[in-house]
């Protein structure tokens, strides 16, 4: 067994589960989401590209519907005892055996929520599912219910997010030590995978962002690399991951000669960030967070650079993003509990000036407020 966590966290997991779905009027819960069924029961895989099912029902009682190749995975790394399998072939319609299996465990005529919103269900497959069970068993969305548990952290999961945050760490330190006219792109992205594998991390949600030159303005990573130029910019957003959990880092570097913008754009974001942070506490909301962003940066004349939002909870995620929620945007009425840990990320990206500086990190939400875990210095970094 390849188990993360002790069968006591795990069970109090199912009875915050369990008392959830009691509220919800659920006898059970359909789980397509790879982090739920991680969370849950431990079960770590990438099969969840193919179709795969997780029953879980208010008694606790669990049933994982999946293909061949990862049986011996369940078996391996997760709690569950209750693994069936469906048969590829031409003529294979896992939704109809799911149909079937939730038939055998006595379920017709059962209210059961469904994580229709998850990437392991795509809307093909949806609708397949829906069809094998219409008249069999009453469905509810329920892909936000895991999700909303899973953003309290426990003292374990704490434990395992604090090592993803020296990763996260170990990487900006091996980027920023390569940083020169003419570096390589490629080299410094392979140095910052090597720091955190070489840490005993794992593979990140999504790819690593990285983008120099005009790229710098870019929030999500692209293929091709190239070497940096005497005077340059380069974006660098990561994460270290640990037992799948994450702690993100954001940063703008320098290279040679500094833009007059960068100066300015890196103390208001500065400023924003230490902001955030403030508000990022027991009972302030989500939207409380955002409205502190918007309004340092609106006050600097920045607002037509910022976006809109500004960060988001992390934890344990799988591809294909390591955002997890809730996400800091306007209004959002989500409440911040103690507990939380949460990538807050100030991303200036001026096309009139070709001009870009982020700077972001991760904080873990306690009784007293908000703890950065990573990124200590914030100093503007010009190599």
């Amino acid at each position: 067994m390849s188990l993360h966590f002790t069968p006591a966290e795990f069970a109090a997991r199912q009875a915050r589960l369990s008392a959830a779905l009691a509220e919800r009027d659920l006898d059970g819960l359909l789980l397509f989401s790879q982090n739920s069924m991680y969370w849950l029961t431990g079960y770590d895989s990438f099969g969840f590209c193919f179709f795969q099912c997780l029953y879980v029902g208010a008694d606790g009682r669990s049933a994982l519907l999946t293909r061949s190749a990862d049986l011996r995975q369940a078996q391996r790394t997760s709690t569950l005892t209750d693994i069936r399998v469906w048969r590829d072939g031409a003529a294979a319609e896992p939704a109809r055996d799911l149909a079937a299996m939730l038939a055998d465990l006595g379920l017709a005529g059962r209210r059961l929520g469904v994580e229709f919103g998850a990437h392991g269900l795509p809307y093909a497959d949806g609708l397949k599912l829906a069809a094998a069970l219409e008249g069999r068993v009453e469905t509810r969305d329920a892909t936000a219910l895991i999700p909303s548990l899973r953003v309290e952290k426990s003292a374990a999961e704490i434990a395992y997010v604090r090592r993803a945050a020296a990763l996260s760490d170990a990487a900006d330190r091996a980027a920023v030590d390569l940083l020169a006219p003419g570096a390589d792109e490629a080299a410094i992205l392979a140095a910052q995978h090597a720091a955190v594998f070489g840490g005993g991390g794992e593979e990140p949600g999504n790819p690593f962002i990285i983008g120099s030159g005009g790229d710098a303005l870019l929030c999500r990573s692209k293929a091709g690399r190239r070497r940096l130029d005497a005077d340059d910019q380069i974006t660098l957003e990561f994460a270290g991951a640990y037992r799948h959990y994450h702690a993100a880092i954001m940063r703008t570097h320098v290279v040679g000669r500094p833009r007059p913008l960068h100066a300015a754009y890196h103390e208001a974001a500065r400023e924003a960030l230490r902001a955030c942070e403030a508000e990022l506490r027991p009972g302030r909301t989500a939207g409380d967070v955002f409205a502190a962003h918007a309004g340092v940066l609106d006050a600097h004349g920045l607002g037509a650079h910022r976006l809109n939002a500004c960060g988001y909870s992390l934890g344990a995620t799988f591809a294909p993003s390591w955002m997890d929620a809730p996400m800091f945007y306007d209004a959002n009425p989500f409440v911040v509990p103690a507990g939380g840990v949460f990538f807050l990320h100030m991303i200036l990206m001026d096309s009139d000036s070709g001009t870009a500086l982020c700077l972001g990190r991760t904080s873990l939400v306690t009784a007293a407020g908000a703890e950065p875990l990573n990124a200590p210095d914030l100093a503007l970094v010009v190599r």
